[in-house]
């Protein structure tokens, strides 16, 4: 089929996570998909281990397929493999993984605010 694309992603490079204009050197990704006017864009990121995300505000919602890995989010909430998380607009929060983790995320109404 030519309106296939199939993404090895075990073959991929992950580059350094770079969405708010700064590397976290911690956290890389690979983008997988993003329409033109920013209303959804879907990437893998994973987490090295004793790392975190900024702290960071949602323009939209945000849901997340935990791969392999545990997430701890900054209330305590811990994420764990098979974990489907949804976050609200205008939720704030910040994330971490002690022994790292690989998501699937899928953002809605373009990147997220910086807040600390």
């Amino acid at each position: 089929m030519e309106r296939r694309r199939i993404i090895e992603t075990k073959h991929e490079y992950f580059s350094p996570y770079n969405r708010y204009g700064t590397v976290s050197s911690d956290l890389k990704w690979l983008p997988l998909s993003k329409d033109e006017k920013l209303e959804h864009e879907v990437f893998i990121v994973q987490f090295e281990p004793e790392s975190s995300s900024s702290l960071h505000k949602h323009k939209g919602y945000e849901e997340f397929y935990v791969i392999d890995g545990e997430l701890i989010d900054d209330d305590g909430k811990v994420f764990k493999k098979g974990d489907y998380i949804k976050f609200e607009k205008g939720t704030k929060h910040s994330s971490y993984s002690k022994t790292g983790c690989t998501l699937l995320v899928i953002l809605y109404a373009g990147t997220n605010e910086l807040t600390g």
